[in-house]
């Protein structure tokens, strides 16, 4: 079981370095693009990616041994891409309300909501230990997102960001559902659905296409960043649960920092390290704690024991 573990960890870790491709590069990409859609083609680069793949599994006759998606897996995928489009909606009214500052902190608040809906409502077992590393997590986070700590305010548009990490941490607990489904297939579909959608409402908000070299860029970036991040960040669910695996994906920031400084020359300064030592502390937490089937049946003594 520790492989297992160990194996869920490094797929974790894996999913988060992919992602932490998507800010240096779109950063860049940006100036050329707009923003609403810009996820949308994101999305639809990793449906897309793995729709091909997905097509060449089945024409080599090498369909695997994963299990397809079915009727009673349904409302799980639906939640799952209704919550991926409306959580961005969210997001981008809110920062409508408040600045970027505040919604970058505010962020951070999908670990742990990730983690308290996965105990409240889908009742995974959360130990003390990895609450601690959450927390740890969280606040690593916090330090690295937030630049200026006095320019913070709640209002309105903190509410709707708080509530787009609602959204999405809902979303990573569906995911979870359907993680024991073919990953190739839920990134399929949740890309190409989640994607069209954003691109939709970013062509409704008035959003223009100027520059159609971007738009192939962008499917490519979204395939390698998004899809196959994805795809890895499902199998890590398999063997940490919703709330350990968004507690270990929480170091992709700061593989987009060093990427950062690697691309742009950017020079992290003292609050960088003091985040880092945080997230060291956190990310051990979350490894020495036990695993997810072994907290289960520990569980489910004390629920008989009672």
């Amino acid at each position: 079981m520790k492989s297992n573990t160990r194996h869920g960890i490094f797929l974790a870790i894996l999913a988060a370095g992919l992602y932490a491709l998507n800010s240096p590069f779109s950063k860049v990409l940006l100036s050329f693009l707009p923003s609403t859609l810009m996820a949308g083609f994101l999305y639809i680069g990793a449906g897309l990616g793995m729709a091909i793949i997905f097509l060449v599994r089945r024409m080599t006759r090498h369909p695997g041994k994963e299990s397809s998606l079915t009727r009673n897996e349904l409302p799980y995928t639906i939640a799952m891409i209704v919550l991926d489009i409306a959580a961005p909606i969210c997001l981008l009214f809110g920062l409508t309300k408040t600045t970027a500052a505040n919604a970058s902190l505010l962020n951070n608040f999908e670990i742990a909501a990730t983690a308290v809906i996965a105990l409240v409502i889908f009742k995974e077992a959360i130990s003390p230990r990895l609450w601690l590393g959450i927390l740890f997590v969280t606040a690593s986070c916090a330090l690295l997102s937030v630049e200026d700590i006095t320019s913070f305010q709640f209002n309105t548009g903190s509410l709707f960001v708080l509530l787009a990490c609602v959204c999405w941490g809902l979303e990573n607990n569906c995911t979870r559902k359907l993680s024991s489904k073919d990953p190739l297939q839920i990134v399929m579909v949740k890309g190409i659905f989640s994607g069209t959608g954003s691109v939709m409402i970013g062509l409704i908000c008035g959003e223009r296409i100027s520059h159609p070299w971007t738009v192939p860029v962008v499917l490519l970036l979204g395939f390698v960043a998004y899809g196959l991040s994805i795809y890895f960040y499902v199998y890590a669910q398999r063997f940490l649960g919703a709330a350990r695996t968004s507690a270990y994906y929480a170091v992709a920031p700061f593989i987009g920092v060093f990427l950062s400084l690697l691309i742009f020359r950017e020079i992290p300064g003292i609050m960088f390290a003091a985040a880092l030592f945080l997230m060291i502390i956190g990310a051990w937490l979350c490894s020495q704690d036990k695993p997810l089937t072994e907290l289960k049946s520990r569980q489910n003594r004390f629920y008989e024991s009672i």
